[in-house]
């Protein structure tokens, strides 16, 4: 045995070599857990990754509970469920959340909607061109540069883009719904709304044009109503099925993280309608439920019985009251941000703030506010190279803390 590390003959796949030096939210702890480390008697509070902070409501837990006991019985006991979910949730999904624009059969119940997305980069290909909002969530760039649609990091930590990805430029200048007159040639688009980081809601019109762009070019929409049931104006969309015309280009993504807390329990599901086919005429669901049954056994029936819980009255009013915590939050920091004179974006149908840092790049930025307040945010260039300057703020938190975080940046940053 000598002194150099042993290896096998397995080679690695190169298309994890394309990726940029490492995921945002890795990084963003691997640099909190640096200040801390620097500075043992710091108390740190965290305004970055969107992670749920508070318990689980009475209703939902109590859901997730009978839903254990019953496994501990043998007229309750089950071993695997169907791999597309319950058919009561999938009901529940269909009537309660899209007020039957969709059928129960068009839901594929799953163990949450980033989950989803990396089945979907699957299930697409390598062949596909991809063409995403910037800045968006990292894992539809990065799964697509696993799934091989994409290619290297053209520079730094996601700052430059990948190569083979058309970015679609989002900014306060439009109001960050892209010119779609500027997309080149796209198989899948990938849009969120409302949007992380940004906080943008797109309107009823907007989501009329990118339906209307989509049926144009032959496109299917990847759409991410994630944070959905935070629009509380009755006038935005909250499903890209309130669209006409939606149902032959799109599929929709969507969880029960963050409106119920489950960013651990990991329940969400994914909308394709019967309409939506390839080029050849097979319907994607097909492929889909394919997906489903091969590389998944289905979410945890004891998770599923708490989204069935969350979908009763009594659990839909919990829902409503945990978005509403958290939007109390959002105002907080938007506030503190408008009394400091920053410019800032979003927080009120969505639970993120985007503002701006001009003349500092997005992590000078962050580590600025982390050094001088203890604050942790997330820098936007990690969600693509229009995010550079930008910071996003997230409002899950526990209350006093995100009051004293704003006292801190107040006193801070004056």
């Amino acid at each position: 045995m000598g002194d150099e590390a042993f290896t096998t003959r397995v080679a690695r796949n190169a298309r994890f070599a394309n990726l940029s030096a490492g995921y945002l939210f890795p990084e963003v702890a691997r640099r909190r857990r640096a200040f801390q480390e620097a500075n043992p008697g710091a108390r740190v509070i965290s305004l970055g990754v969107g992670n749920t902070t508070e318990p689980l409501s009475r209703r939902i837990a109590e859901g997730l509970r009978r839903g254990a006991e019953r496994l501990g019985t043998l007229q309750g006991y089950s071993g695997y469920g169907d791999e597309q979910g319950l058919g009561e949730l999938r009901a529940a999904i269909a009537k309660r959340l899209y007020r039957c624009r969709i059928e129960p059969s068009e839901v594929f119940v799953s163990d949450g909607a980033k989950c989803d997305i990396g089945r979907l980069q699957a299930m697409f290909g390598p062949g596909v061109r991809i063409a995403v909002q910037d800045p968006a969530y990292p894992v539809y760039v990065d799964g697509s540069v696993i799934a091989g649609a994409a290619g290297a990091a053209k520079s730094g930590s996601g700052a430059g883009g990948y190569a083979g990805i058309a970015y679609l430029p989002c900014s306060p200048s439009n109001g960050f719904f892209p010119d779609l007159s500027a997309v080149p040639e796209a198989d899948l688009i990938y849009f969120c709304s409302p949007n992380n980081p940004t906080g943008a809601c797109a309107t009823r019109r907007q989501l009329e044009e990118l339906v209307a762009f989509a049926r144009g070019r032959g496109a299917i929409v990847i759409y991410d109503a994630a944070y959905a049931e935070y629009i509380s104006d009755p006038a935005l969309p909250k499903s890209i099925f309130e669209i006409e015309g939606a149902r032959e280009v799109a599929l929709e993504v969507n969880s029960f993280s963050k409106p119920i807390g489950f960013t651990g329990v990991r329940l969400g599901w994914t909308v394709v309608p019967a309409e939506l086919r390839f080029s050849d005429g097979t319907p994607v669901s097909k492929d889909w439920n394919r997906v489903m049954t091969t590389l998944f056994n289905g979410a945890s029936n004891i998770a599923q019985a708490g989204g069935l819980a969350a979908l009763e009255d009594e659990g839909l009013a919990e829902l409503r009251a945990s978005v509403a915590y958290y939007m109390g939050n959002a105002a907080v920091i938007k506030g503190g941000l408008d009394r400091l004179g920053v410019e800032s974006y979003g927080g009120t149908n969505a639970p993120y703030i985007w503002a701006k840092f001009p003349g500092r790049s997005s992590w000078e930025a962050f580590e600025e506010i982390l050094t001088a307040c203890a604050v942790v945010t997330t820098p936007g260039s990690g969600f693509g190279p229009a995010g550079e300057s930008f910071l996003r703020f997230s409002a899950f938190g526990h209350r006093e803390d995100v009051e004293e975080a704003v006292r801190r940046l107040e006193s801070s940053l004056v």
